[in-house]
This record gives structure tokens, sequence and C-alpha cells, in this order.
């Protein structure tokens, strides 16, 4: 089996986190494949982990009722998917279709929750992380909104 250390070190998300964090978080990963057109989690179940891109582009999705599924952001390699892992009630709130094969490592949330109770100095260190791809996020879907109802000039 493959170290899964030096990938985590590699990826932009985790860039200059300490050495020691980084043993406690292989402890947590797992390498998983997802076929194009198949889910990496879907609205409403259980978000028991979270995804860092390595290959291949995902959709983040909502269900737009009578329209279909609405794409807010397609997310490549290099990006991290998922962070309802961190905040309960630990649910999905979108699903994630896989456009193409997609490669990536996936962290284990409930061990990762554990982990963080255990040291609380990594639980912030992650935190100050997530809040950034969420704040990120957030205000790409801002953007998205003001473009589809004209609003930006």
């Amino acid at each position: 089996m493959k170290d899964l250390k030096p990938i985590l070190a590699e990826h932009p998300f985790f860039e200059g986190l300490k050495p020691d964090y980084l043993e406690l978080l292989v402890g947590c990963a797992s390498n998983v494949r997802f076929d194009a057109g198949s889910y990496l989690c879907r609205e409403g179940e259980e978000a028991n982990r979270f995804f860092l891109i390595r290959h291949g582009k995902v959709a983040v999705q909502v269900h737009g009722g009578h329209l279909g599924p609405i794409t807010l952001q397609t997310e490549g390699p290099g990006e991290i998917i998922g962070w309802a892992w961190l905040v309960p009630p630990h649910r999905w709130s979108v699903d994630v279709l896989a456009l193409e094969m997609v490669r990536a490592i996936a962290l284990d949330g409930k061990c990762l929750r554990g982990k963080c109770e255990e040291n609380h100095d990594l639980g912030y260190e992650l935190f100050k992380r997530f809040s950034s791809v969420v704040a990120e996020r957030l205000d790409a879907t801002r953007r998205q909104l003001l473009d589809v109802y004209g609003l930006r000039g």
C-alpha cells in the first residue's frame, strides 16, 4: 500500500501543514476512484468524508425542481469537495457528480472529528482551511446568482 502522506503534503489544501498533523491525517485517508457518471455523494446522505481531487472533474449540483440538476461549480485537480462532515448534522446539501473518471483521496470525517477532539490545534487549523474554502465557494455562488439575474454590470 502506497503511503499517502506525500500525496497529502503535495495537495494545495494542505500546503504548509505541520508534518505531525499530516501524520495524524494520513490515518484517516484512502484512495478512491469514481467512474464518469457516478456520484461521490448525494444530497441528504450522511456526510462522513471529504475529497481531495487528484484527477478528473466533478460537478457540484443542487436540485432545481422541474429544471433538474443545476450545476453550481465544476471542480478539478487540486480542489477539495465537502465540508459537511465538519458541521452537524453531517449531511450533504449537494450532489457531486463525476463528469469524467475521478481519482481522489477520501478523508474519513468521523476519524478526523475524533482526531480534532484529541488535538484542538489540529482542529483549529482544519477549521481555518475549510472556512476559506466555504467563503470562496459562497462568493462564487453569489457572483453566479448576480450573473443569472443580470445584476452585475
